[in-house]
């Protein structure tokens, strides 16, 4: 299975239009992936919260179209990263906000099959918090490999500090989990080490896709990365911006739950 991460790099100068097409490019060349995945809130910027209402879209907006073209033309499995969602329908969140921080992905028909809205809010009462609801469901997606198929567990950024939602995303089967995220350089080493946890403590491949640049005036870490079941780094990218493409074998994870079984150990 051949998966490409895009660490995008982007700054305050270039117009969301400008980064669609971009971004959409990027997507295009990774045709023969089977999987591809975008950081977080790359349209919107991830600390850009002044920019956040004003760049809201429904995940049907013009990034979701741009997006869903993307995974047709490539021909891939695309995770978009995460947009801020408006929904077209006026919902509003058990806080009363209108807006989610919501991950998108498409099939390689461009057609939408999954979205997912983030449910660890990062600001302690500001930034996500202030501005956005939390969401409240898990999700898994099941990601064509061959003639198999990858059963990934979605999450985005700070989900990735609260180790019982993966827990219970490996619960529902999840043998992979693919964390797009603007995780800022002040806190990169612990964004590497929580990776490779998760990876060890579930058995799982990470997916781990960072974002590069400077917007916001905060400098973003970068060091997206490919983590297997037992917690080796397949790959990770540097500090600027990079695609890393990556061949995983999705058996790995039996493999190792069967080597070295601690999940039949569970008592909570």
């Amino acid at each position: 299975m051949r998966v490409a991460l895009i660490q995008l790099a982007y700054d305050d100068a270039e117009t969301l239009d400008a980064r669609v097409e971009r971004v959409v490019a990027l997507v295009r060349e990774q045709a023969g992936h089977d999987l591809v995945v975008l950081p977080e809130l790359w349209g919107a910027g991830g600390f850009s919260y002044r920019e956040w209402s004003s760049r809201a879209q429904d995940v049907t907006g013009s990034i979701g179209t741009a997006l869903s073209a993307a995974a047709r033309d490539a021909g891939v499995f695309l995770h978009g990263g995460s947009i801020v969602e408006r929904p077209a329908s006026g919902e509003t969140g058990e806080e009363g906000h209108d807006l989610w921080n919501t991950s998108v992905v498409y099939d390689a028909s461009g057609t939408l099959v999954a979205t997912y809205r983030k449910i660890h809010r990062f600001g302690f009462a500001g930034g996500e918090p202030k501005l956005m609801d939390a969401g409240t469901e898990l999700v898994r997606v099941d990601v064509p490999a061959g003639s198999s198929s990858l059963a990934v567990g979605l999450s985005t950024c700070y989900d990735i500090r609260f180790p019982e939602m993966y827990r219970a995303l490996l619960d529902r089967g999840a043998e992979a989990f693919v964390v797009p995220a603007a995780w800022p350089m002040a806190r990169v080493d612990a964004w590497r080490l929580l990776l490779r946890a998760r990876a060890v403590e579930d058995q799982c491949f990470v997916l781990a896709c960072n974002t590069a640049g400077t917007h916001a005036k905060t400098q973003m870490g970068g060091h997206s990365a490919v983590i297997a079941p037992g917690g080796e780094v397949l790959a990770e990218a540097g500090e600027e911006q990079q695609v890393l493409s990556v061949e995983i074998d999705p058996s790995a994870v039996r493999d190792v739950r069967e080597s070295f079984p601690v999940l039949a150990d569970r008592r909570l």
